[in-house]
């Protein structure tokens, strides 16, 4: 258990210390504002014992991070390597739930009411593990856009500014070009959210460029200079020698401002599966376990940054819950 002071300020762990102590009769009581959750260890696995098919798809965000831990996976002697479709959050969310196809849902953002309503009419109930931390990178190719405000953001994202000198008088008379996610993408539905206030159409009255792959969009912002776009960390770091990332209302997307969410644009990452999956497929519930036991050990070379201590304890949790009915 970690605690922390930073001026009149103290956490434990994750949660704030919002009273004043409080005597007891056998010691003193310290009021938080939040669920503490003592560290968790699951069983230790052997990827060399896995045996059968395990099926993932979604985020084009988590994808690369579930590639990375199948990879060391498979390093460490497993035969059974997980197939892996990035295909978007959504689409994921819909082989999971509305096709039963897959056993391992990879998502950029939660999980909606309706597609828990699909997953349980085909008798599953879908377990969220939180796995990371991403920031949405906006980028450009350009070297006069540094920094914009949410507000900026939303015009320029909404189509109602066209041109960089409607932005600032001091940039250039440059049209702007969007590149954005697809409409099935987790990383489209968490900037609508937070930049456009949920309005779909908004989002598209630009007439953006729009792609699932991430690496199209990086490909088209590099080669325009009055292109902006935006995608998971991941690929900006993996592109920053053609890219720059903006800072928004100042702030820059690095691994304090991200674990206090306090860029604007940080988001938690996760995957899903079902305890039902997980008795009938042992090597899907070996997985997971392996996931969330080697997650941070490779989350930083991937590009993103690691959830808290709580958010992952509390994964850990749910996968023993989950196994052991």
């Amino acid at each position: 258990m970690e605690v922390c002071k930073d001026g009149e300020t103290v956490t434990v762990n994750s949660a704030t210390v919002t009273a004043a102590d409080l005597t007891a009769g056998n010691g003193v009581v310290h009021v938080i504002d939040g669920l503490v959750i003592p560290p968790v260890e699951l069983p230790e696995v052997d990827p060399a014992a896995a045996e059968g098919e395990i099926v993932t798809a979604g985020s084009s965000t988590v994808g690369p991070l579930s590639v990375a831990i199948a990879s060391q996976w498979e390093e460490e002697g497993a035969t059974t390597v997980p197939t892996i479709d990035i295909i978007g959050s959504g689409a994921g969310f819909e082989r999971f739930c509305v096709n039963a196809e897959t056993d391992i849902s990879n998502a950029s953002r939660p999980i909606k009411d309706s597609e828990v309503e699909s997953c349980q009419e085909n008798g599953r109930n879908p377990i969220e593990f939180r796995v990371g931390t991403d920031a949405v990178a906006v980028t450009v190719s350009n070297d006069f856009v540094t920094d914009l405000s949410l507000e900026q953001l939303a015009q320029i994202f909404s189509g109602e500014v066209t041109n960089w000198n409607e932005v600032d008088s001091s940039y250039p008379d440059l049209p702007i070009t969007l590149y954005i996610p697809g409409t099935d993408s987790g990383t489209f539905d968490f900037f609508v959210e937070v930049v456009l206030e949920e309005d779909e159409e908004a989002a598209l009255a630009g007439n953006p460029q729009m792609s699932e792959n991430d690496d199209v969009l990086v490909e088209g912002i590099a080669g325009d200079e009055g292109a902006i776009g935006y995608f998971g960390y991941a690929y900006y770091q993996q592109n920053q020698d053609i890219l720059n990332i903006i800072s928004i209302d100042g702030i820059t997307a690095n691994a304090s401002t991200v674990d206090a969410f306090t860029y604007p644009l940080a988001r938690p990452l996760f995957i899903y599966s079902d305890a039902n999956i997980m008795a009938e497929k042992p090597q899907v519930a070996a997985f997971i376990n392996y996931y969330l036991t080697n997650v941070n050990d490779v989350i930083g070379e991937v590009g993103y940054f690691p959830a808290s201590a709580d958010a992952l304890n509390l994964a850990r949790l749910k996968w023993q819950i989950a196994t052991a009915q």
